[in-house]
């Protein structure tokens, strides 16, 4: 008598062709059976009279899975009786209440795919929304779970009989590909103004210096030739975009490799299924115009991603800037009518389809650290792929912080953070948040039942979660970028860690920034901080180093400070300096922030008195910095009591020095990278002998720093240091929701749900 097996299997397992794969792996081993989507993942029965058999197929599914899937569990058990299978088929979908399963994220288009777009004789020739099972649109589509066509935005266009045979050959790549569409029934290009050929005039538009608005994949983007100077200022002028640099996208790898420097792990991460914007030391930055990337080595560089964009390169060009299609500081636009309205201003020609978004999903953006990809920006590709924990989590809601803004939701053992919201500024991006965060709840029947924010009362997404009529938790910013870089890379263990950024509110009501903590995911204890200056206009203070500078050189020469003669003033000029020294000498508000010293010494060394974008400042200092070198500047640590303080004005004294003596600016930004690199080992070496722990994590927006990191990492690990940094989320605050998550979660595991953030005073 044939024996019936039942197979549950979770993880991201639905619209990368797992159905179709456990088919032929089914026909394969001579299984009778079933298979089919629910809402908790896979669900599969087999019937044999082999029992090996079956034994065999479920470790093929491990082997051999699709390569956008990922099995997170996969349990067989024996049943009862036989159902008299007689062969085996795909059978429909069907929800299973209380449970939920992963999305797929947006998948780029694949290599076979790409043969049937050019070739003449297919009939996909030259069609734009061409996809299989392995490749297309996933999360930017999915109304609901389970991912059948129905529930996706792909449910208007009925296929034609050759997709509909397509769709049930088990032989064939479309085999069950939901979004599977051909010209004559699939979405449809249309070019305004209006002309014939809409895809042809659109690379026509772009060969004449014109700006494309281009209805991407989770929404609009801005193209232009990356290589005309007039036509990337012309966009950045209309898009009021700064000197915020623009990311390029090349035709192929051997553009790439013709601007850029491109090694081996960098190739394959550019061509990955996630084909994220990687940042790519450029061989000559003089090949771009100033207007791309402006005093920047570095350029973020991506591959065509959809048929649309790949179509976009059959005229002459090889690189163009592909921007979010937005107003800067806006959410990305994804519907026809609201381009016509907010883009039309931008752009000379809208390139528009009748395919609805239904997630609006910009780039990602990484880069290659330390022997894997490090995520910078979270969103198209990766998103909204889980953090897999090591632990069961309660329904909990992190609702991230004012920058670069992600939320995360909790599930079972999984982390599951939005896509890069943005900042969270304006109604805009709050309707973003709240919208997206609708949807996510749906999909995975989500109800939270905490939840968690940041510490700083004024953020507008704690304003937002003291509305929301659930308990809430404010979690200090610093705290939660180490949780976060512990709960990524399964450390349970308390750790050193080192949180460096720009800003976060601390616990003394001050703003932090330059922390060495000693922590776990229920507390925390402040060891040592850089030495706190005044702080003369928090948003000002970002936009404008030369206010850092004055407040280092106030804090290091006293009232004589603007006698130095520096170049520094230059950038400073229209400012009341009666006002402003009363302010040092009684500051609102004093910070330790790291990020802030960055923007000091870029202004002191004449490299950026005011940045028109955040970090703008610390990424001049990185680019123009000379590594070759072992000067070191001087700094004190006063360890008379707790927290230690690092004490900077030794240092600024000399590079005021430096500057007024007009030394190399190059110079003084290597060595300002060694000295707190060297700082930064020097700290965590003494308390790790003070504690014995041997665990150090690196998290917050200095991190991005690849100069600074190079000089880190290996140090403390020579040390004996086990070094962790970030990997699958980001080190700046777009990764602060996960931190918060997990500490929301272990409050409440020691039904602990009063907590008050704050030094704890607990010594691990």
């Amino acid at each position: 008598m044939p024996q019936r097996y039942r197979i549950s299997v979770t993880g991201v397992v639905q619209g990368v062709g797992f159905r179709p794969f456990v088919k032929r792996l089914a026909d394969r081993f001579a299984l009778a059976g079933a298979v089919s989507n629910t809402t908790g993942g896979v669900v599969i029965e087999i019937e044999t009279e082999d029992p090996p058999s079956a034994e065999a197929f479920v470790a093929a599914l491990h082997s051999e899975a699709p390569r956008s899937a990922r099995i997170e569990q996969c349990e067989m058990r024996e049943l009862e009786s036989a159902a008299g299978y007689s062969s085996f088929v795909i059978s429909a979908s069907r929800p299973i209440d209380g449970l939920f399963t992963l999305i797929s994220p947006d998948i780029a288009t694949c290599a076979e795919c790409l043969q049937d777009i050019f070739d003449p004789a297919n009939r996909r020739f030259h069609y734009a929304f061409t996809n299989c099972t392995n490749c297309g649109p996933r999360y930017s589509i999915t109304t609901q779970i389970p991912y059948d066509r129905p529930n996706t935005t792909m449910a208007p266009f009925r296929m034609c009989s050759e997709c509909e045979a397509e769709y049930g050959d088990e032989a064939n790549r479309r085999f069950h590909a939901q979004p599977n569409a051909c010209p004559r029934c699939g979405p449809r290009l249309t070019l305004e103004p209006k002309r014939e050929d809409a895809m042809q005039a659109a690379v026509s538009a772009l060969e004449q210096g014109r700006i494309v608005a281009l209805k991407g994949l989770g929404g609009f983007q801005l193209a232009c030739n990356a290589l005309s100077a007039e036509a990337v200022a012309k966009l950045r002028a209309r898009k009021k975009r700064g000197r915020k640099p623009f990311a390029v996208m090349m035709r192929d790898l051997a553009a790439v490799e013709r601007y850029c420097e491109l090694s081996g792990p960098e190739r394959e991460l550019l061509s990955s299924p996630a084909a994220p914007i990687v940042l790519l030391k450029m061989r000559d930055p003089g090949a771009f115009p100033v207007a791309v990337a402006s005093g920047l080595n570095r350029l973020g560089v991506m591959l065509p991603y959809t048929p649309l964009h790949h179509l976009l390169f059959r005229g002459s060009q090889d690189c163009l800037v592909m921007t979010s299609g937005n107003i800067s500081e806006e959410p990305i636009v994804i519907s026809n009518a609201e381009a016509r309205t907010r883009l039309g201003a931008i752009c000379d020609d809208l390139l528009l389809h009748d395919r609805e978004i239904f997630m609006r999903v910009d780039d990602s953006v990484a880069c290659w650290f330390d022997g894997r990809p490090r995520i910078l920006r979270r969103a198209r590709g990766y998103a909204p792929e889980p953090v897999r924990l090591e632990v069961e989590m309660a329904d909990l809601l992190a609702c991230g912080a004012e920058l670069k803004n992600t939320f995360c939701i909790t599930k079972g053992p999984y982390a599951i953070l939005s896509q890069h919201i943005g900042d969270m500024e304006n109604y805009e991006t709050l309707e973003f948040f709240e919208e997206t965060l609708r949807n996510l709840k749906g999909v995975y029947r989500a109800e939270p039942r905490l939840l968690a924010h940041d510490l700083h009362p004024d953020y507008l997404a704690t304003r937002w979660a003291a509305r929301q009529n659930l308990p809430t938790l404010a979690v200090q910013h610093h705290h939660a970028h180490i949780a976060a870089c512990m709960a990524e890379n399964g450390v349970r263990q308390p750790v050193i860690g080192v949180s460096l950024d720009g800003t976060g509110y601390g616990s003394d009501a001050q703003v932090w920034g330059g922390e060495f903590l000693i922590c776990d995911y229920f507390g925390f204890r402040r060891a040592a901080h850089f030495r706190y200056v005044p702080l003369i206009g928090v948003n000002r203070a970002m936009r404008q180093g030369w206010r850092m500078a004055a407040a280092h050189l106030y804090d290091a020469f006293g009232k004589d400070y603007r006698r130095l003669d520096l170049p520094l003033w230059d950038a400073a000029r229209g400012c009341c300096w009666n006002l402003f020294d009363r302010l040092l000498q009684k500051p609102p508000l004093l910070t330790s922030s790291c990020g802030r010293l960055f923007d000091a010494i870029a202004a002191l060394a004449g490299i950026c008195g005011e940045s028109s974008y955040e970090g703008e400042a610390a990424m001049l200092l990185e680019a123009a910095a000379e590594t070759e070198g072992s000067d070191l500047y001087p700094i004190l640590v006063d360890r008379t009591a707790a927290p230690w303080t690092i004490d900077t004005r030794p240092m600024i004294r000399k590079i005021a020095e430096e500057c007024a003596r007009s030394h190399s600016a190059a110079k003084i930004a290597g060595a300002f990278h060694r000295t707190i690199g060297f700082t930064i080992e020097m700290i965590c070496a003494e308390l790790g002998d003070l504690t014995g722990l041997c665990t150090v994590c690196l998290s917050g927006g200095t991190f991005q720093n690849f100069t600074l990191l190079e000089l880190v990492v290996p140090r403390l690990r020579a040390r004996g240091f086990n070094v962790f940094t970030h990997s699958q989320v980001p080190p700046n605050d777009g990764g602060l929701s996960l931190g918060q998550a997990v500490i929301a979660a272990e409050h409440l595991r020691r039904e602990r749900p009063d907590y008050v953030p704050g030094d704890t005073g607990k010594d691990h």
